[in-house]
Parts: C-alpha cells; structure tokens; sequence
C-alpha cells in the first residue's frame, strides 16, 4: 500500500495535492500521476470544467472562448485543447464499431474562389462515417475517417481495421459499400430512390452525427483546411 509523505504538487480545490510514495519502490507520484493533468499548476476544477465544456459543445469550443470560459490565458486554454482532443482521440482509436451500424459518405470543406466547384473542389476531402447502435436503436459509438476516394478497395481496408467481424452494416445503395463485407459483417443496402438519406428515418443518427461534425467545424474555425 502506497503511504503518505510530506510533499505536495499540484492544485485541488485551491490546494496543493499531496504526493504518495510506495513502500516497497519508493516511487512517488500524485493521484494526477499518468493522466493528461500530471504536473499541471492549474486547479483540477479549472481541468474538470474544460472538459465538461469540450464535451457538451455540439458546435465546437475554440480556444479562444474556452480561455474565456475558465479565466486563463489563451495559450493555456489552447493546450488544455489541444491536450483533452488528443486524449479523446486516443481512446477512441482502440474502439471496434460492432452489432448494428449505419454507414455514409460525405464530403468535408467548401468551394474555393477561382477553384474547382462541387466534389471535385480542392478544398473537399471525402470521409466515410458511421455510428454503432445497441439493441435499443440508441447510438454508442461513433468512427469518422478521411479517405483518399471513395472505392470498394478503401471501403474494404477501412472496414477491416474499424469493423468487428459479425456486425451488420446498413448503408444507402452506393455499389462501393458492398466492400465491408470482405471485412466478414453483414451488409444490407436502402436504395433510397432518389430521396436523400437525410430524408429517411433508418438513417438517422448518422445524419445527426454529421450535422454535428459540419457545425463543430464551422463553430469552431473561421477558416479551415481540410486538404490538410
């Protein structure tokens, strides 16, 4: 068992945290030891409010007004930002979308000045999305990723590496989809006749996730390049 010495780092509450120290090493850390707030000068409440307010954003929280929010400076509030994305990101890269799952494509960006317009614009990146539902219909998780295009070749790798074997995959009736059962899920096509996806209800939380990812970008950034 670890037991209490006299040091302090950090800050709780206003005050300093106490550090630990194990009885059979000697190692010593805080409870914050390998977490993204380990050694940080900042009251923990300061942390807890920065990630409630990154979470709950369905627009997005530029750091801008993140530091507005917590009373600190910009540059803290940037990499508070920066750390608490990279976190998140990290977690969510060791999740396989599994049971039933909604699929669809879009394109991130806009039309440049003088540039190309529609999908072919330089400023478009094509990004394949899907949401995996539990047995009740509700969403639990989500996998957006850029692709290079949109083909049967890059469907079947992102599947393969996003999908678990056994799930059941439901799409629009773009022929490239059918890819995602080389990664051995099941696949079931909604020929939407013309209708829009959004239109349709078997469709709807990745619409819902969508929208929330178009509006995150235009809420948080006043430009953006998605090329990079």
């Amino acid at each position: 068992m670890p037991t209490l010495r006299g040091h302090e780092h950090g800050l709780v509450y206003g005050r300093r945290l106490k550090r630990y120290q194990c009885r059979n090493c000697g190692h010593q850390g805080t409870l914050t030891a390998g977490t993204i707030m380990q050694a940080t000068k900042l009251l923990l409440t300061t942390w807890f409010l920065a990630f409630y307010l990154i979470d709950q954003a369905k627009t997005g929280i530029s750091s801008l007004e993140l530091s507005r929010h917590l009373g600190v400076k910009y540059d803290t509030a940037w990499l508070l930002h920066s750390k608490i994305l990279r976190a998140m990101a990290e977690r969510e890269e060791g999740y396989l979308l599994r049971g039933k799952i909604q699929l669809d494509n879009a394109y991130l960006g806009g039309d440049r000045t003088g540039g190309k317009a529609g999908r072919g614009s330089e400023n478009k990146i094509p990004i394949v999305a899907a949401v995996s539902l539990n047995e009740a219909g509700h969403p639990i998780h989500a996998r957006i990723t850029a692709l290079s295009c949109f083909s049967s070749e890059a469907i079947a790798d992102w599947a393969k590496r996003h999908l678990a074997p056994g799930s059941h995959v439901f799409s629009d009736g773009l022929a490239y989809f059918r890819a995602v059962t080389t990664a051995n899920c099941h696949h079931k096509a909604d020929v939407t006749g013309g209708k829009l996806p959004n239109d349709l209800p078997q469709f709807r939380w990745i619409n819902t996730l969508l929208g929330i990812l178009k509006s995150s970008f235009s809420g948080t950034f006043h430009a953006f390049n998605f090329d990079k």
